[in-house]
């Protein structure tokens, strides 16, 4: 019979966490600390203005870069908070979340061959969506002590006449790694001497701890017009399962982007337009729905630093994002070894810190999107697994 799986498709592996997450389906009595969602509910105002919307019947199709008044208020938002400027008429799209925004990125720019420098450890569709444009990921790998920054050299020795754009992932999933302005001006002249194109995903923007707000790389000097910036209302807004993201650039590149994303999807869903809307309708209001979770998340970063330093599983302090990414190394094991032993004898899920690339072998990834009562009850359990392995 005919094969009619594409080979680069039939190659293409399948994503380490769900695989480690089948097998903790199956199983009982299990608590996770593996998924990276919210375990806050959507703001009320927002659930409110999404049943208004239902029971009104206001579930037609919309213009597919987006309602007009949603990307009015992206705009505003993004200007507010990150200091950039982009018309709502033909510089934002509103996608399904900020994953179809990555997917539409890459096949608006690559051509066959095409190399694209991925920043890891890093969120687990860059590699795959490049492949599946035919495209070329180039990894650039980041260290703990630099914090997970990625450096002008470390981006220099990867270019090769053949780079076409970096996907640049910060705040970090999974390091919680950040990069400040500082940094940023560092490697702006690296991409613009080799005039690369910047997909810059800034999913976790507000989840940023300590004295220094986010910093967009589009908001350098030199920058803007060769940054497509991606953001979305999953994390800031507990939204996940409403699948509404959105992606900001020059006029050229939204334009080739539309036309992408209409083919293929259409427009994002109404209601979650409608939600996102009142979601961004009041600066106050937006910014309290905000604060109240970024000062949990914090609160519960603080702690599992200070556990995890506590029981020798040495991590850096990650200042995005809500995750920690503790060193698993003087165990001996690796990733998979740990996570599997954890799960099995410790009846805890976490995630190898080897799903989100070759360079995070060593580490694990925990989420702190759990309440404060499960985050030590799983504190508890990892203490009695690190005490049986030292034995």
């Amino acid at each position: 019979m005919r094969k009619f799986v594409a080979n680069h498709v039939e190659n293409l592996p399948p994503s380490g966490i769900r695989k480690f997450f089948d097998v903790v389906a199956t199983m009982s009595g299990i608590v996770s600390l593996g998924v990276g969602e919210p375990d806050f509910k959507t703001p009320e105002h927002v659930r409110k203005a999404a049943i208004d919307v239902l029971e009104e019947g206001k579930t037609r199709y919309t213009a597919n870069l987006g309602l007009p008044a949603l990307r009015e208020k992206i705009a505003h938002y993004l200007e507010r908070r990150f200091d950039l400027s982009y018309d709502p008429t033909n510089q934002i799209v509103c996608t399904i979340g900020a994953s179809e925004a990555i997917d539409v990125a890459l096949r608006t720019i690559l051509e066959p061959g095409d190399e694209v420098l991925v920043i890891e450890p890093c969120y687990v569709s860059y590699k795959p969506s490049i492949i599946l444009q035919h495209g070329v990921p180039v990894v650039v790998t980041t260290k703990v002590e630099n914090d997970f920054k990625v450096t002008p050299e470390e981006l220099e020795s990867a270019i090769t006449e053949k780079t076409k754009a970096v996907i640049l992932p910060y705040p970090n999933n999974p390091t919680g790694a950040t990069m400040g302005k500082e940094d940023l001006e560092k490697i702006a002249p690296v991409l613009t001497k080799h005039d690369l194109l910047v997909i810059s995903d800034e999913i976790y923007a507000e989840l940023t701890y300590g004295d220094a707000d986010h910093v967009s790389i589009a908001s350098v000097e030199g920058m803007y017009e060769r940054t497509i910036v991606l953001n979305g209302f999953s994390k800031s807004f507990a939204m996940t399962g409403w699948r509404l993201g959105y992606a900001a650039g020059s006029v050229d590149l939204i334009k080739e982007m539309n036309k992408i994303h209409a083919y293929i999807v259409m427009s994002a869903p109404v209601v979650s337009q409608h939600g996102a809307i009142e979601a961004l309708a009041n600066d106050d209001v937006c910014d309290a729905d905000i604060a109240i979770m970024r000062e949990a998340y914090d609160e519960r970063r603080k702690y599992l630093i200070g556990e995890f330093n506590r029981l020798g599983m040495t991590c850096f302090e990650p200042k995005g994002a809500f995750y920690v990414f503790p060193s698993i190394q003087k165990t001996g094991l690796g990733s998979e070894e740990f996570c599997e032993k954890l799960l099995f004898e410790g009846g805890v899920a976490v995630v190898p810190g080897n799903a989100f690339g070759d360079c995070g072998e060593g580490f694990i990834r925990i989420s702190y999107a759990y309440s404060m009562d499960e985050l030590k009850i799983c504190i508890g359990k990892i203490e009695e697994f690190m005490k049986q392995l030292q034995g």
